[in-house]
């Protein structure tokens, strides 16, 4: 029988779909989000918080705003850059969310202060107050370091779910009892970016 010599031709290209996934982090869906907040009406709340908190800071020389980590680094830029009385910035982390979309109940701190704070009118900088038990630590975490005055201002407050006897002084939007996100704040560490503040539904 006669045969027909082999031919070399081009290797076929591997199938996509046959390729293996190790290493791969699996998709992950985009969760349905709903906005609750759109950033022209942050913005807007955003300087006259701006203007309350320099009229409250009149003639006082050492301000210190401390900014929690990572969920208040927008709100606390933005605020930055509308307020006038001359000031110095500082920041710390803490967390009881993890990744789950309730509070732990377990507060981790970790203070990153680059000056001490005593003797400076602190303003604390938070995303958002839930249970209140976060700015409870908070709060009393930076009053050991003998500040002349503190003050709590966050973005958004969760007023029905408070357990911990905590008021901030200066409050962006009070919100209802549902699971936010963008601006700041996240969903496992996504959509932090998002121009808006969202419900995820």
């Amino acid at each position: 029988m006669h045969r027909e010599p082999h031919r070399r031709g081009r290797a076929r290209p591997p199938d996509p779909a046959r390729r293996p996934t190790r290493g791969r982090p699996a998709a992950i869906p985009a969760p349905s989000i709903r906005v609750l907040i759109p950033a022209v009406r942050l913005h807007a709340r955003i300087r006259a918080l701006a203007r309350e908190i320099d009229a409250d800071c009149a003639g006082r020389r050492d301000v210190v705003l401390v900014g929690v980590l990572k969920g208040a680094f927008l709100f606390m830029a933005d605020l930055c850059r509308h307020l006038r009385t001359p000031l110095r910035c500082e920041f710390v982390r803490a967390s009881s969310y993890g990744d789950a979309r309730e509070s732990s109940g377990a507060v981790r701190i970790g203070l990153d202060l680059t000056h001490p704070v005593g003797g400076a009118h602190v303003i604390l900088v938070e995303d958002i107050v839930d249970s209140g038990l976060t700015a409870r630590r908070l709060l009393a975490t930076l009053r050991a370091g003998h500040p002349a005055s503190i003050r709590l201002c966050t973005l958004l407050w969760k007023r029905g779910r408070a357990r911990h006897a905590v008021r901030p002084d200066y409050v962006g939007f009070r919100i209802p009892d549902r699971f936010v996100v963008g601006y700041g704040l996240d969903l496992e560490g996504r959509l932090r970016n998002l121009p808006y503040v969202g419900v995820v539904e």
